[in-house]
Protein backbone atom coordinates (compact mmCIF):
# COMPACT_ATOMS: atom_id res chain seq x y z
CA UNK A 1 0.00 0.00 0.00
CA UNK A 2 2.78 2.40 1.00
CA UNK A 3 4.72 1.53 -2.15
CA UNK A 4 1.65 2.25 -4.28
CA UNK A 5 1.18 5.67 -2.66
CA UNK A 6 4.84 6.56 -3.31
CA UNK A 7 4.47 5.62 -6.98
CA UNK A 8 1.34 7.77 -7.28
CA UNK A 9 3.14 10.73 -5.68
CA UNK A 10 6.10 10.34 -8.04
CA UNK A 11 3.79 10.29 -11.07
CA UNK A 12 1.98 13.39 -9.79
CA UNK A 13 5.26 15.27 -9.30
CA UNK A 14 6.47 14.38 -12.79
CA UNK A 15 3.15 15.52 -14.23
CA UNK A 16 3.36 18.89 -12.44
CA UNK A 17 6.93 19.42 -13.65
CA UNK A 18 5.94 18.56 -17.21
CA UNK A 19 3.05 21.04 -17.08
CA UNK A 20 5.33 23.79 -15.78
CA UNK A 21 7.87 23.21 -18.54
CA UNK A 22 5.13 23.11 -21.17
CA UNK A 23 3.66 26.39 -19.91
CA UNK A 24 7.04 28.10 -20.06
CA UNK A 25 7.69 26.84 -23.58
CA UNK A 26 4.22 27.89 -24.71
CA UNK A 27 5.09 31.49 -23.90
CA UNK A 28 7.38 31.39 -26.94
CA UNK A 29 5.72 28.89 -29.24
CA UNK A 30 2.00 28.68 -30.09
CA UNK A 31 0.24 25.34 -29.86
CA UNK A 32 0.93 24.79 -33.57
CA UNK A 33 4.48 24.64 -34.89
CA UNK A 34 5.77 28.09 -35.90
CA UNK A 35 8.38 28.81 -38.55
CA UNK A 36 9.81 31.84 -36.76
CA UNK A 37 10.03 33.42 -33.34
CA UNK A 38 6.66 34.69 -32.06
CA UNK A 39 5.86 38.40 -32.23
CA UNK A 40 5.56 40.45 -29.04
CA UNK A 41 4.22 44.01 -28.93
CA UNK A 42 5.69 46.62 -26.60
CA UNK A 43 3.22 47.75 -23.94
CA UNK A 44 4.18 51.42 -23.70
CA UNK A 45 2.00 51.97 -20.62
CA UNK A 46 4.19 49.57 -18.63
CA UNK A 47 7.50 50.45 -20.30
CA UNK A 48 9.93 53.36 -20.10
CA UNK A 49 12.83 55.04 -21.88
CA UNK A 50 14.98 57.27 -19.71
CA UNK A 51 18.31 59.03 -20.20
CA UNK A 52 20.95 60.85 -18.20
CA UNK A 53 23.50 63.41 -19.41
CA UNK A 54 26.01 65.58 -17.57
CA UNK A 55 25.45 69.34 -17.32
CA UNK A 56 28.57 70.97 -15.87
CA UNK A 57 29.05 68.73 -12.81
CA UNK A 58 25.56 67.40 -12.18
CA UNK A 59 23.39 65.07 -14.26
CA UNK A 60 20.12 65.95 -15.97
CA UNK A 61 17.52 63.19 -16.19
CA UNK A 62 14.87 62.87 -18.85
CA UNK A 63 12.48 60.51 -20.60
CA UNK A 64 10.87 59.91 -23.97
CA UNK A 65 7.20 59.35 -23.29
CA UNK A 66 5.93 58.20 -26.70
CA UNK A 67 7.36 55.13 -28.41
CA UNK A 68 6.40 51.84 -29.97
CA UNK A 69 8.13 48.60 -30.75
CA UNK A 70 7.86 45.02 -31.90
CA UNK A 71 9.95 42.15 -30.62
CA UNK A 72 10.23 38.74 -32.23
CA UNK A 73 11.87 36.56 -29.62
CA UNK A 74 12.44 32.92 -28.85
CA UNK A 75 15.53 31.96 -26.79
CA UNK A 76 15.63 28.69 -28.73
CA UNK A 77 15.46 30.43 -32.11
CA UNK A 78 17.61 33.55 -32.10
CA UNK A 79 18.12 33.46 -35.88
CA UNK A 80 14.51 34.52 -36.47
CA UNK A 81 14.39 36.81 -33.43
CA UNK A 82 14.49 40.58 -34.00
CA UNK A 83 13.77 43.99 -32.51
CA UNK A 84 12.29 47.15 -34.03
CA UNK A 85 11.80 50.32 -32.00
CA UNK A 86 10.62 53.83 -32.86
CA UNK A 87 10.63 56.89 -30.57
CA UNK A 88 8.68 60.13 -30.98
CA UNK A 89 11.47 62.63 -30.28
CA UNK A 90 9.01 65.46 -29.59
CA UNK A 91 7.94 63.53 -26.47
CA UNK A 92 11.25 64.34 -24.75
CA UNK A 93 10.58 65.31 -21.16
CA UNK A 94 13.14 66.75 -18.73
CA UNK A 95 10.50 68.43 -16.55
CA UNK A 96 11.50 71.83 -17.89
CA UNK A 97 9.53 73.25 -20.82
CA UNK A 98 12.19 75.72 -21.91
CA UNK A 99 14.88 73.04 -21.96
CA UNK A 100 12.59 70.55 -23.72
CA UNK A 101 11.84 73.09 -26.45
CA UNK A 102 15.55 73.72 -26.88
CA UNK A 103 16.19 69.97 -27.23
CA UNK A 104 13.52 69.82 -29.94
CA UNK A 105 15.11 72.71 -31.85
CA UNK A 106 17.72 72.57 -34.62
CA UNK A 107 20.44 72.94 -31.96
CA UNK A 108 19.77 69.36 -30.91
CA UNK A 109 17.21 66.91 -32.33
CA UNK A 110 15.55 69.24 -34.87
CA UNK A 111 12.21 67.41 -34.60
CA UNK A 112 10.65 69.32 -37.50
CA UNK A 113 13.08 67.61 -39.89
CA UNK A 114 13.59 64.34 -38.02
CA UNK A 115 10.59 63.62 -35.75
CA UNK A 116 11.57 60.04 -34.89
CA UNK A 117 14.62 58.05 -33.91
CA UNK A 118 14.71 54.33 -34.40
CA UNK A 119 16.55 51.07 -33.89
CA UNK A 120 16.32 47.97 -36.04
CA UNK A 121 18.23 44.83 -35.19
CA UNK A 122 20.32 42.82 -37.64
CA UNK A 123 21.16 39.93 -35.31
CA UNK A 124 20.63 38.66 -31.77
CA UNK A 125 23.18 36.42 -30.08
CA UNK A 126 23.57 34.88 -26.63
CA UNK A 127 25.46 36.95 -24.09
CA UNK A 128 27.75 35.77 -21.31
CA UNK A 129 25.32 35.77 -18.40
CA UNK A 130 22.07 33.94 -17.82
CA UNK A 131 19.21 35.38 -19.93
CA UNK A 132 21.61 37.96 -21.39
CA UNK A 133 21.74 38.73 -25.11
CA UNK A 134 23.62 41.01 -27.50
CA UNK A 135 21.35 42.83 -29.94
CA UNK A 136 23.26 44.17 -32.92
CA UNK A 137 21.54 46.67 -35.20
CA UNK A 138 21.25 50.13 -36.70
CA UNK A 139 20.46 53.18 -34.57
CA UNK A 140 19.13 56.21 -36.44
CA UNK A 141 19.02 59.65 -34.80
CA UNK A 142 18.45 62.74 -36.95
CA UNK A 143 19.95 61.87 -40.36
CA UNK A 144 22.71 59.66 -38.95
CA UNK A 145 22.59 55.86 -38.81
CA UNK A 146 25.21 53.91 -36.88
CA UNK A 147 25.66 50.26 -36.07
CA UNK A 148 25.45 49.45 -32.37
CA UNK A 149 25.62 46.45 -30.07
CA UNK A 150 23.19 46.69 -27.17
CA UNK A 151 23.24 44.32 -24.17
CA UNK A 152 19.74 43.14 -23.28
CA UNK A 153 18.54 41.03 -20.38
CA UNK A 154 15.43 38.91 -20.73
CA UNK A 155 13.45 39.11 -17.48
CA UNK A 156 11.09 36.21 -18.18
CA UNK A 157 7.71 35.36 -19.70
CA UNK A 158 4.50 33.78 -18.46
CA UNK A 159 0.82 33.31 -19.34
CA UNK A 160 -1.04 36.55 -18.72
CA UNK A 161 -3.14 36.06 -15.55
CA UNK A 162 -5.95 38.35 -16.74
CA UNK A 163 -6.13 37.68 -20.49
CA UNK A 164 -7.00 34.27 -21.86
CA UNK A 165 -4.55 33.01 -24.46
CA UNK A 166 -2.16 35.91 -23.86
CA UNK A 167 1.41 36.01 -22.61
CA UNK A 168 3.50 38.73 -20.98
CA UNK A 169 7.27 39.15 -20.87
CA UNK A 170 9.93 41.68 -20.01
CA UNK A 171 13.32 43.01 -21.13
CA UNK A 172 15.75 45.59 -19.78
CA UNK A 173 18.88 47.29 -21.10
CA UNK A 174 21.37 50.02 -20.28
CA UNK A 175 23.80 51.45 -22.80
CA UNK A 176 25.64 54.65 -23.71
CA UNK A 177 25.37 56.84 -26.81
CA UNK A 178 27.79 59.56 -27.87
CA UNK A 179 25.38 62.34 -28.86
CA UNK A 180 27.94 64.17 -31.03
CA UNK A 181 28.32 61.13 -33.30
CA UNK A 182 24.66 61.61 -34.22
CA UNK A 183 24.91 65.39 -34.62
CA UNK A 184 22.85 66.12 -31.50
CA UNK A 185 23.96 69.41 -29.95
CA UNK A 186 27.21 69.96 -31.84
CA UNK A 187 27.21 73.77 -31.69
CA UNK A 188 30.19 75.60 -30.16
CA UNK A 189 28.53 76.16 -26.83
CA UNK A 190 27.28 72.57 -26.65
CA UNK A 191 30.69 71.15 -27.61
CA UNK A 192 32.32 72.64 -24.53
CA UNK A 193 32.31 71.20 -21.01
CA UNK A 194 28.73 72.45 -20.46
CA UNK A 195 27.10 69.26 -21.73
CA UNK A 196 28.67 65.81 -21.65
CA UNK A 197 29.08 63.86 -24.88
CA UNK A 198 27.97 60.55 -23.42
CA UNK A 199 24.30 59.93 -22.77
CA UNK A 200 23.31 56.99 -20.57
CA UNK A 201 20.13 55.31 -21.78
CA UNK A 202 17.92 52.90 -19.84
CA UNK A 203 15.06 50.99 -21.43
CA UNK A 204 12.61 48.82 -19.53
CA UNK A 205 10.08 47.03 -21.68
CA UNK A 206 7.01 44.94 -21.02
CA UNK A 207 5.77 42.98 -24.03
CA UNK A 208 2.56 41.13 -24.79
CA UNK A 209 1.60 38.38 -27.17
CA UNK A 210 -1.80 36.95 -28.01
CA UNK A 211 -1.86 33.36 -29.22
CA UNK A 212 -3.75 33.09 -32.47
Amino acid sequence: MLKTKKMIMKKLMFSLIALAVAGSFAAFRPAHVALEAPTWTVDAVHSSISFEVRHFFSNVLGTFDKFEGTVKFDPEDLKTSSVEFSVDVSSVNTKNERRDNHLKSADFFDVEKWPTMSFKSTSITKGEGENEYIVKGNMTIRDVTKEMEIPVKFLGAMPHPMRKGAYVGGFTTEFTINRTEFGVGTGNWAATTVIGDEVKVRVNVEVNRQES
